[in-house]
């Protein structure tokens, strides 16, 4: 995070401007995982985002879904991990899998 701030607080900061954000929150964990359950991603509608659910290219495709879900209102449960046929190609070949829920603020 570039200014060290709660990406929450980030998130919330963005709505004030105007911007229309989504929030995404690790929901679960199994095996070897990047980030802890709780941890958040918050990206706005230009995709420019704060914070971190995982890294590498799950964080790309988080930002992907989450700029759908900004524009569909349509909350999403997205997985990652190396039982899912995407989990190479994503980053997460850790062994681990996760959950990541995305929503639109506001």
């Amino acid at each position: 995070m570039s200014d060290g701030l709660d990406p929450l607080l980030t998130a919330e900061d963005w709505a004030r401007q105007g911007r229309k954000v989504a929030i995404a929150t690790v929901m679960e964990t199994w095996g070897s995982a990047p980030r802890p359950v709780g941890s958040h991603l918050v990206i706005d509608g230009e995709g420019n985002f704060e914070g971190s659910v995982s890294g590498g290219c799950v964080e790309g495709a988080v930002i992907t879904e989450a700029l759908d879900v900004i524009g569909s209102g349509a909350a999403r449960m997205l997985e990652f991990g190396v039982a899912d046929e995407t989990a190479w190609r994503v980053g997460l070949s850790c062994g681990g899998r996760i959950r990541v829920y995305v929503e639109r603020l506001g």
